[in-house]
């Protein structure tokens, strides 16, 4: 806000100086205007002079002539100087410039001006910079956790949606915080669950274990049925060692979407919006191929999300010469492809670079944590898609599968 004052002041006393410099300058020309006509009328006395004679069509600030015999030399109201020319005075009517009108008709404007430029700083301070300040600890209060922080509410059309969606924003970290919650309290149940029961067949395993080691059964009947009882207990073992670790691998994300209908080039415009500016300051070329628009069955922002993550991927993982998105059709299906030259990925990696946290031999110097492929799979599922990758001719190719409606 002190800023914004600073800035009024800067403003207010430029437009001051600017004023005073006009106004000295209309003085100036006026005094110059105003003074053409004595000029013009040493210019009469010289031709009445040289010829006799005059013409006042070359002297436009001059109206009217007569000479000391016409009997009104001297009785006119009129602006009028007397000049002299072969011994006889002349009366020289002129016209009296209007440099002071428009001195203050020019002042008039600059007050309105003024007028405006206090009226818009007072309505910028109001609508924009008030409100703006009473959001300015919001951000650094949700980033430190306090989710309670009030916001207030703005009817100013510049900030009431603005305010709306950090309230989303609150929310929906609100509601991640209760879902990471109640997640760990799940895992925590699960794995003291799980600990409990495996504790019961290990113990059994032991008994057998230690029964058979000191010969305790000496018929082979027993023995082999001591043995089966390890190998049943050990199963148990592994069927809870694979629950513990299809729950580390698959809970740790969750995943909402809300299935609807979006058009095909509000999407495309939308990835066009936020990728070209960037590309093209960076050299690299982003090709959209032609397409029939068409309404697509999906979640358009979580549509929106996948197609980012393949573009951040191409750029981050091709040699930014080009990226292209290709469109084609199959099977009430639209095929959206993002393909990027300089592919250094083995084709035998493709299995898996749609697993949680993998990431190829080609990431090693660049930043990221292999969830981005992983993501796009699980929100196309959820949007009953597909997603599939490919690799020809030195290029990746991934397509998104999205249904039509």
């Amino acid at each position: 806000m002190k800023a914004f004052r600073r800035l009024c002041i800067v403003v207010i006393t430029v437009f001051l100086l600017l004023t005073a410099v006009l106004n000295l300058f209309l003085v100036g020309v006026k005094d110059r205007n105003e003074g053409i006509y004595r000029v013009e009328a040493k210019w009469l006395a010289d031709e009445i002079a040289e010829t006799g004679n005059y013409n006042l069509e070359k002297y436009p600030h001059i109206t009217g002539v007569s000479g000391a015999d016409d009997g009104e030399l001297y009785t006119s109201d009129e602006h009028y100087l007397i000049i002299e020319a072969v011994g006889t005075l002349y009366r020289v009517e002129y016209i009296v410039g209007n440099g002071q009108h428009s001195i203050a008709v020019v002042n008039c404007v600059l007050g309105l001006l003024f007028l405006l430029i206090i009226c818009l700083l007072y309505y910028i301070w109001r609508h924009i910079i008030v409100p703006f300040g009473r959001l300015g600890d919001v951000p650094q209060e949700l980033a430190r956790g306090n989710l309670a922080v009030p916001i207030p509410e703005e009817k100013s059309r510049f900030f009431g949606r603005f305010t709306w969606g950090v309230n989303l924003l609150r929310e929906s970290i609100e509601d991640s915080r209760k879902k990471e919650i109640t997640m760990q309290r799940d895992k925590k149940l699960l794995l003291l669950s799980l600990s409990h029961d495996i504790k019961t067949p290990l113990s059994a395993i032991k008994l057998n274990a230690k029964a058979l080691a000191k010969g305790l059964y000496k018929d082979e009947e027993k023995r082999r049925a001591a043995a089966e009882s390890i190998n049943t207990r050990a199963d148990e073992i592994e069927r809870f060692v694979s629950e513990i670790t299809k729950a580390a691998s698959e809970d740790f994300m969750s995943f909402e979407v809300t299935q609807g209908e979006a058009f095909l080039s509000v999407i495309i415009t939308r990835i066009d919006a936020r990728y070209a500016p960037q590309l093209a300051m960076s050299g690299t070329e982003l090709a959209i191929q032609k397409y029939d628009d068409c309404i697509l069955s999906c979640d358009p922002d979580r549509l929106a999300e996948c197609l980012q993550n393949l573009i951040e991927n191409a750029i981050k993982y091709g040699d930014g010469r080009r990226i292209e998105i290709s469109f084609d059709k199959m099977d009430g299906c639209e095929l959206i492809t993002v393909s990027n030259t300089g592919c250094t990925l083995e084709a035998k990696e493709l299995p898996q670079i749609f697993e949680s946290f993998h990431r190829g031999i080609n990431a090693d110097k660049v930043q990221g944590n292999g969830l981005g492929l992983f993501i796009c799979k699980r929100l196309m599922s959820l949007m009953g898609g597909e997603v599939y990758a490919d690799i020809r001719d030195e290029r990746f190719y991934i397509t998104l599968v999205v249904k039509m409606a």
